[in-house]
């Protein structure tokens, strides 16, 4: 099924903070690009919480590169940004893969070695798997309850579904 190939996660956690380096060392994974919001931190969080700079400390001492790309404006990115250094992509225009690709040459990585991290299906997954990469989601952190964030909430559960059907949640 063409949708299923695109919008089908390869791993589902409850929580970033389950994927470990050992997780993606044993995938063969180098450099893990991560959205943001919803992801790693609330909407309203301007800066990154203490157990995500822990998770990202832990990630770059195992040799795991990290790369923001979000479809959030530049000011937001660049302050959740500013203590890690990290390449960061805003205004990415997910699902498209483009920016996924340019975080990738800069971090000299390839689409064997690399991962998406995301909360959604619909821009996450699909620019991951558009992309070639390996996607991981998590569930939203606070989602938003708007009549378009609900509706594309509602068009991810049959995948979501299928997924948990199919596997063990992390």
């Amino acid at each position: 099924m063409l949708f299923e190939r695109y919008l089908m996660p390869d791993l589902m956690t409850e929580h970033y903070y389950n994927v470990t380096p050992d997780l993606l060392q044993q995938a063969g994974i180098r450099a893990l690009i991560c959205d943001i919001d919803n992801t790693l931190a609330t909407y309203e969080q301007p800066d990154p919480p203490a157990d995500l700079i822990r998770w990202c400390r832990e990630m770059r001492e195992a040799g795991i590169q990290i790369a923001f790309v979000s479809n959030n404006n530049e000011e937001r990115v660049s302050r959740f940004n500013r203590q890690f250094g990290f390449p960061a992509y805003p205004d990415s225009g997910k699902p498209s893969p483009k920016q996924l690709r340019q975080a990738m040459d800069v971090m000299g990585t390839d689409v064997t070695s690399t991962a998406m991290l995301g909360d959604q299906l619909l821009t996450d997954a699909l620019a991951g798997k558009l992309c070639g990469l390996l996607v991981i989601i998590v569930p939203p952190i606070a989602d938003k309850k708007n009549l378009f964030f609900r509706f594309k909430r509602w068009l991810e559960k049959p995948y979501i579904r299928e997924y948990k059907r199919r596997h063990l949640l992390l």
